[in-house]
């Protein structure tokens, strides 16, 4: 089977020839480790650094390339392209620290770079239902943030299966408005707020599905994490009332134009797990075992109704040792891989600090352990 093959019979709960594999993301000095080869994408301040020299077509174009060669050297049967800077002038920032920066909106960022692309604002802004954009206005994703995905398209698109990642995903907005605990609140105090802001949120997001969908990609993952490691931030009853409306939208939105509809969330969602397979999600990624996320226990509740991405922690990668990770692997084709449904990649995506010869030996149990029939 080709990979795309592979992972379209996985998503529609049938075996294919193995367990499929990819990942979502990939640390910038592993990448250069695994390429042997300097790179910019994903490699934090060096590639902001690029981006306000002017050398925002240089960072686009390692973009596509990182992608096409993780893909081959890895031999991974997903690979998901998010999108890339617009073509436009993107001019240097005053600074405020030796990371922090004041952005074009006069907010203040700030970049960890221990921690890879992890952006933070110093504070968010105090808004009303009136100061939210229009819902009804009409937007459109630009042209040239989709270059990675129609390149990786071209490149892989006849034999990978290409997922592309949302920018924006709306259904849970707290990032664009007043901030994680404001909008928590804003639930209990100004419901109207929160609906308006998931409304003009959740349409835009559309408007990336649809033109990401048209650029080529088999599918496309949005990604705001509703759950920590005790539970849905917003408890289960409000993340029914406030959040599942909008990824109804997106999964039809997604359904229309034939593709596939992951959702990433990680955390302990048990929870809230029933409103995604009632929405009709294809795919779930983001799965903690270590937090009681247990691949067995998912696989006998959802296995018929959700494609299970997951299998490795993404902190075993960093510091366990090659046969704990080839443990959680085989733990996860065993329980999860029967009769399809799985796709193992881990826990969230490959993160500073992860250790090579960890990541090649989670490649090998795959190999091992994951050719079907599974015994």
């Amino acid at each position: 089977m080709t990979p795309k093959e592979r992972m379209i019979a996985a998503l529609n709960h049938r075996e294919p020839d193995r367990v499929p594999t990819g990942e979502n993301l990939v640390d910038g000095k592993l990448t250069e480790e695994i390429l042997g080869r300097p790179v910019l994408y994903n490699s934090g301040w060096q590639e902001l650094e690029a981006l306000w020299d002017g050398r925002r077509n240089e960072v686009v174009a390692d973009c596509c390339r990182v992608h096409v060669e993780l893909a081959r050297a890895l031999e991974w049967d997903y690979v998901r392209v998010p999108t890339v800077p617009a073509d436009r002038t993107y001019r240097r920032p005053r600074m405020t620290g030796p990371y922090s920066w004041i952005d074009e909106g006069g907010e203040e960022l700030t970049l960890n770079p221990d921690a890879g692309n992890v952006i933070v604002r110093s504070r968010f802004p105090e808004m009303g239902v009136d100061d939210l954009p229009d819902p009804n206005a009409r937007f459109e994703a630009h042209p040239t943030e989709l270059e990675a995905i129609r390149y990786v398209v071209r490149e892989l698109g006849e034999t990978h299966f290409v997922i592309a990642r949302s920018p924006m995903d709306g259904t849970f907005p707290w990032a664009m408005t007043v901030g994680m605990a404001g909008f928590l609140i804003r639930m209990i105090t100004d419901p109207e707020f929160v609906r308006r802001s998931v409304e003009v949120y959740v349409k835009r997001s559309i408007a990336y599905i649809d033109a990401m969908l048209d650029a080529g990609a088999d599918a496309v993952m949005t990604t705001d994490d509703y759950s920590d490691n005790r539970g849905p931030m917003m408890g289960a009853a409000r993340f029914r009332e406030f959040i599942l409306p909008g990824l109804t939208q997106q999964c039809e939105a997604v359904h229309r134009k034939g593709g596939y509809f992951i959702k990433h969330t990680d955390g302990l969602v048990w929870d809230i797990l029933d409103g995604f397979a009632e929405v009709g999600i294809d795919g779930w990624h983001g799965i903690q075992p270590a937090i009681g996320m247990d691949l067995r226990a998912l696989k006998a509740r959802y296995g018929d109704r959700l494609c299970l991405f997951g299998g490795v922690d993404c902190e075993t990668l960093i510091r366990g040792s090659e046969a704990r990770v080839r443990e959680e692997a085989r733990y996860a084709i065993q329980h999860a891989g029967p009769g399809g449904g799985l796709v193992v990649t881990t826990s969230n995506a490959v993160q500073p600090g992860a250790r090579l010869e960890n990541y090649l030996a989670m490649r090998q149990a795959i190999r091992d352990y994951g050719r079907y029939p599974i015994r």
